[in-house]
């Protein structure tokens, strides 16, 4: 007989999909650190990400690694385009109109993805291959290692980028006082484009990730379907203005959902 799956089975199984949350969560903070705006369109980054890394390996029959940097330039240039188009000129309205901006920016971004590419599942290939690693009887693919990885390292570079750099200071400065930023000579134009471009590439980097997962699928509006959701729990868990707490955050909407995933089971049983 197969033994039963124990709660720490579903732990581990919590925290690597809880990285992905992480990840698209700090683009989340990001964004309202800096400009104080929800950005319901996040997860829209990450679907163009993945559509353009499939379309470039599978019809352009590019390199791996050239096709993921097409389908970051893809989501970089998007969150350009959106900050430019969308979220500039309406910088002086009210939060809830910038709200219901980005939710017209994803709403728009999933029907273009559908005009283009059909609504089908797709299967994008992982970026690292191998068999499955068992961790307190969980079984854990190489990919999800590679999420695990980047979250880690993501953290380290923006604690470094926010702390150690003038260009993160100014950012931070931004989110604070934007009037005391342009007298000391910051652009607040310079800084909200830097801002939506690097939450674009945090959201594909989310995208490409999580739709190399063996066993996943991915299809128009994905990301926002499936992890929009979690990620702005995680990052109002972190407080909404926390890059740390949105990694910790991620990590525990993980955790919360599989557990109740077993508990669920348990009882049903």
């Amino acid at each position: 007989m197969t033994a039963e799956p124990s709660v720490l089975t579903f732990v581990v199984l919590g925290f690597f999909q809880g990285a992905l949350y992480g990840l698209l969560a700090v683009g989340l903070v990001l964004v309202y650190k800096g400009t104080r705006v929800f950005n319901f369109a996040q997860g829209e980054f990450g679907t163009v990400a993945a559509f353009i890394t499939f379309v470039l390996l599978t019809q352009a029959d590019l390199p791996y690694a050239v096709a993921v940097l097409g389908g970051l330039a893809a989501a970089v240039l998007l969150g350009l385009l959106v900050e430019r188009l969308v979220i500039r000129p309406l910088f002086d309205a009210s939060r809830i109109t910038l709200l219901v901006a980005t939710v017209g920016v994803a709403l728009f971004t999933i029907q273009a993805t559908i005009l283009l590419g059909k609504p089908e599942g797709r299967v994008l290939a992982p970026a690292v291959k191998g068999g499955f690693v068992t961790i307190l009887g969980a079984a854990i693919t190489p990919q999800q290692l590679l999420v695990v990885a980047v979250l880690a390292g993501l953290a380290i570079g923006l604690a470094l980028f926010f702390s150690r750099t003038n260009l993160g200071l100014a950012v931070l400065a931004l989110s604070q006082d934007q009037l005391a930023t342009r007298v000391v000579g910051v652009s607040p134009a310079g800084m909200s484009r830097f801002i939506w471009g690097f939450a674009a590439l945090l959201g594909g980097i989310a995208g490409i990730l999580q739709a190399g997962i063996p066993g996943n699928f991915f299809s128009p509006g994905f990301m926002t379907t499936t992890s929009l959701v979690p990620a702005f729990t995680a990052a109002v868990l972190g407080g909404m203005t926390s890059l740390p707490g949105a990694f910790l955050g991620g990590i525990l909407v993980g955790i919360a959902q599989n557990l109740g995933i077993y508990w669920l089971g348990d009882t049903g049983a």
